[in-house]
């Protein structure tokens, strides 16, 4: 079988075209500038691993054997503590897994879940585009809706994202929202997944995690937590990230995992542990992100732009009510690279996103260019 047909079973024919491949001529025109390109679209990070990370990581250089895709017992009981400590956990009920990064595990949960054709995926309105992407890949319906009445009677609901603070818009969901998603997931036998990677980043507000007791009503039952420590500790490279939660649904996750291959090397499951116990380098590091979101912040509302929720994360969603594309061609043209709002949603067709992750030499340029 070939052609037409062919095609049509090809699995990334379910995907739309990779967000970041759209940006490519907007990166461009924005690298012309006779000073150069500054990058506050996709918000990889800038700054050094710390040097504790990086030791641990050579020091568990020499690692022929395979590692144990559950997590070496120093990094469980080191992803254990970490929760208990932030996520406001009152025991110690829950499961833990370390991934390959969290957009992974993002990616491939509800396949891993067995969710599939006639399911349904309910992601938020404007949101990181792999939610959608990893239900596309199961064959499962995407539904988008902030609110549990905007679900309606809509059959076969299997999981439920929740994203606090939110990518793009840094919206923090208050823990009364949270526990009626719990509530009403429970009743219908769904799974909520919350993606928590920006939760250590409160800035104008404490955002409050899944697993906290006031939401979870110290039952993990159906609750899964995905968090990362590529912001936090500046791993990204490194690809580090880890669920925890349900101690039923993290046992069936690390059973699936094991068949496929789906394993944190050893060197990166030393350089977590080493991550995880050390709070002064993330303290650090969120207090660089702090300055950078002061200057950006007051750049773009001198530039006439509105700026809205913001108050959590690693981005600020702003939005001069135009269409995103038009603003995003007025930044490349003063040399800086922002994200177009659409790429999150439909819904974020007049707004784009400012990213926190440049150097300081950088941050330090935009007001002049954007005044200029």
């Amino acid at each position: 079988m070939g052609g037409a047909a062919a095609a049509d079973r090809r699995v990334s024919a379910r995907l739309p075209e990779f967000t970041w491949d759209a940006l490519e001529s907007s990166r461009a025109l924005a690298a012309d500038h006779p000073d150069g390109l500054i990058n506050l679209s996709m918000g990889t990070p800038v700054d050094p691993v710390p040097e504790p990370i990086r030791q641990a990581l050579a020091g568990a250089a020499d690692a022929p054997g395979y590692p144990l895709t559950a997590g070496s017992a120093g990094l469980r009981s080191a992803i254990s503590a970490w929760v208990a400590r932030t996520c406001g956990t009152g025991g110690d009920g829950y499961g833990v897994l370390p991934t390959i990064g969290s957009k992974e595990l993002v990616g491939w949960l509800p396949t891993l879940l067995g969710i599939g054709p006639g399911d349904t995926v309910v992601v938020p309105r404007i949101c990181y585009p792999t939610y959608a992407d990893g239900a596309r890949l199961a064959g499962a319906e995407v539904l988008r809706a902030d609110s549990l009445t905007a679900v309606g009677p809509t059959p076969r609901v299997r999981l439920v994202w929740v994203n606090s603070p939110n990518n793009p818009t840094g919206q923090v969901l208050p823990p009364a929202h949270l526990r009626k998603v719990v509530d009403w997931a429970r009743e219908r036998g769904a799974v909520v997944a919350s993606d928590e990677c920006y939760l250590p980043l409160g800035w104008e507000t404490t955002p409050t995690s899944i697993l906290a007791d006031e939401v979870s009503g110290g039952s993990y039952a159906g609750l899964l937590a995905v968090h990362s420590l590529s912001k936090r500790s500046n791993l990204a490279g490194y690809r580090a990230g880890f669920v925890a939660g349900d101690p039923e649904l993290v046992a069936e996750l690390l059973k699936i995992r094991k068949h496929a291959g789906m394993i944190v090397p050893t060197p990166v499951q030393a350089a977590m542990v080493a991550a995880l116990a050390d709070e002064r380098h993330a303290d650090e590091q969120r207090e660089r992100y702090r300055a950078r979101r002061e200057t950006l912040r007051a750049a773009l509302l001198a530039a006439g732009f509105g700026i809205e929720h913001s108050e959590a994360g690693l981005y600020l969603w702003a939005t001069r009510d135009e269409d995103c594309w038009q603003t995003v061609e007025w930044f490349a043209r003063r040399g800086v690279l922002v994200a177009p709002g659409v790429f999150y949603g439909p819904a974020g067709q007049r707004h784009v996103r400012v990213a926190l992750t440049e150097t300081d030499e950088h941050v330090a340029a935009v007001p002049a260019r954007l005044a200029g």
